[in-house]
């Protein structure tokens, strides 16, 4: 038996006339009618709201305004392709039957998950942010077992670099290098008193008494989530209001900013390094540009995703929806 799927709204003339002419060709076209609300989900209220009522049936797709003829040759047209490709053995199209026939765990995930991706996603980004700065709050409180282990598994994630991250409980929030130029903050070299130049000794500082100890993401990366979990925030209210961002726009805002500043300290790091190179090359990036450039990249690639993200999701809930109301389960 064929699946025929209806969106349809309350208070919709065209949507009643549609059931009634579906249920006068269920005699001679048998089928499991499924009436989707398109008000009960934002994401098919702004695919589906100028065009109800909509039928999809199969591979087959019919937009008001139809009659009964049409909807009646677009069933025969449903059943003839279900009957060939049934009697062909098609077996993609037999496993596809097999799978609509029963609801698995797989689709009982995927239902929640596409009703609730945001909750999740912004919940990661809290943690993954949060728990960075409970490695140096662990290490205040002389719990450095555990804070050896965060410290650890984020510098899988990050260089954690002492002069480029932020330090809690300590005479700053921050020790540039003094290459960096930063007025009103004492330097890296000045305060923890490690070669600017040495890089793992910066990597394995994790702070002491005097200067505090680090976060264990760098300053860039904070920004980043913080970013993404602001926007992460704002699009679980406004969701399908808000579009995609350009590409282009996002190339302009999020990458060539983020790329110019951390690219351009590349040199520096480089003129310690190798003689050959010109000292005059040389530049290190502030604690304010980092941020600022982290902060763009992060807001602006969540807002290229998130709306794309919602179309996946828009689509894997409508017919996960079908699925369920065909074989008599409602919503959650």
């Amino acid at each position: 038996m064929i699946t025929v799927t209806l969106y349809a709204r309350s208070g919709c003339g065209l949507c009643d006339q549609a059931e009634a002419d579906l249920e006068a060709l269920q005699a001679e076209f048998p089928h499991r009618l499924v009436i989707l609300d398109i008000e009960e989900d934002e994401g098919l209220l702004r695919d589906y709201g100028t065009k109800i009522p909509v039928i999809e049936v199969g591979p087959y797709r019919v937009e008001a305004p139809f009659d009964r003829q049409k909807l009646a040759m677009t069933l025969g047209a449903a059943r003839d392709r279900a009957a060939q490709l049934e009697a062909a053995g098609d077996e993609v199209y037999q496993k596809k039957v097999e799978r609509g026939q029963k609801i698995t765990t797989v689709d009982r995930f995927f239902r929640w998950f596409s009703n609730h991706y945001m909750w999740a996603f912004n919940t990661f980004m809290f943690l993954y942010v949060g728990l960075a700065f409970l490695a140096p709050i662990m290490q205040h409180a002389g719990l450095t077992v555990p804070a050896r282990i965060n410290y650890s598994v984020y510098s899988f994630l990050c260089h954690q670099r002492a002069y480029r991250t932020w330090f809690l409980y300590g005479k700053q929030i921050a020790y540039p290098r003094e290459a960096a130029g930063v007025e009103g903050l004492a330097t890296y070299e000045e305060v923890i008193g490690l070669d600017p130049g040495d890089d793992v000794a910066a990597r394995k500082f994790k702070g002491d008494e005097n200067a505090g100890y680090k976060v264990a993401l760098c300053q860039r990366d904070v920004a980043i989530y913080v970013a993404m979990l602001l926007f992460g925030l704002i699009f679980s209210v406004f969701k399908t209001k808000i579009k995609p961002l350009p590409v282009f726009a996002w190339f302009v805002v999020a990458v060539v900013p983020i790329g110019l500043d951390g690219f351009s300290q590349l040199f520096g790091e480089l003129s310690q390094q190798m003689s050959f190179i010109p000292w005059e090359f040389s530049r290190e990036s502030t604690p304010f540009l980092r941020n600022l450039t982290g902060f763009l990249f992060g807001f602006a690639s969540a807002w290229l995703m998130y709306p794309y993200v919602e179309e996946a999701m828009v689509d894997t809930r409508k017919v996960l929806a079908v699925k369920f109301s065909a074989l008599g389960e409602g919503d959650e």
